[in-house]
């Protein structure tokens, strides 16, 4: 097992050496500090994208990835990915292709991630928390595509921080109408009829088959947000 995994599980198990609690916490500190950092470097305003590392480059979905990202540079958002393969390659290279900031925000896995070649900023996390924050921290909005577990979680922790108020509401659309709408029925046919969601939290969710529709959708907001005086 990896040196991280381990720190991982050590910090996540309650049977724990009181002399390791200062280092380990000492770790964690400084790469949230080095996350907030590339942050702040990063030119306003960004939008982070989602999506599995297993699609290939051939494939509808990659090609979707890099076409949203390319318009997303054009209208002058930085474009944020985990810095991964599939569809983060895809969305960073797209940005670069359109003149935009390309960043990575990569995570050391088992079998190892290596940042994708089209990232101006990578910074690679050993600890998944502290990754999630950035995602959240530099962005405007989220453009969700298909994936697997870290995409669904980090779809339902931006959902969760907007009901909670922890963050401003912004913009969380989902590309692939298909692929999302198992998840949409059961949503709405589960958790809202059920009254364990209110049917304004998961109106929050837009779902469009268009790259253009997702640029659209977070640039609207952010000049709203804009024109508020609140971005």
């Amino acid at each position: 097992m990896s040196e991280n995994r381990q720190l991982d599980r050590r910090v996540l198990t309650r049977e724990r050496e009181r002399e390791t609690l200062a280092g380990d916490i000492s770790l964690i500190a400084s790469e949230f500090l080095a996350g907030f950092e590339a942050v702040q470097s990063i030119p306003r305003p960004a939008v982070s994208i989602f999506g599995s590392a297993r699609v290939p480059e051939s494939s509808a979905t990659y090609a979707a990835a890099r076409e949203t990202a390319r318009l997303f540079a054009e209208e002058g958002f930085a474009v944020v990915t985990g810095g991964g393969p599939g569809v983060m390659e895809g969305a960073n290279r797209g940005a670069r292709e359109g003149g935009g900031m390309s960043v990575g925000f990569n995570i050391v896995l088992p079998h190892e991630q290596q940042l994708n070649p089209y990232c101006d900023l990578g910074v690679t996390f050993k600890h998944f928390y502290a990754r999630k924050v950035m995602f959240v921290k530099a962005a405007e909005g989220f453009a969700i595509f298909p994936g697997g577990f870290g995409t669904l979680d980090e779809l339902f922790e931006a959902l969760t921080l907007i009901q909670t108020g922890v963050i401003n509401t912004f913009p969380v659309v989902l590309f692939d109408s298909d692929y999302w709408e198992e998840l949409l029925h059961f949503l709405r046919s589960e958790t809202i009829d059920g009254g364990l969601v209110a049917q304004h939290d998961v109106d929050r969710l837009h779902v469009t088959d268009e790259p253009a529709d997702v640029v659209r959708i977070v640039g609207d907001a952010w000049r709203e947000a804009v024109a508020r005086g609140d971005p």
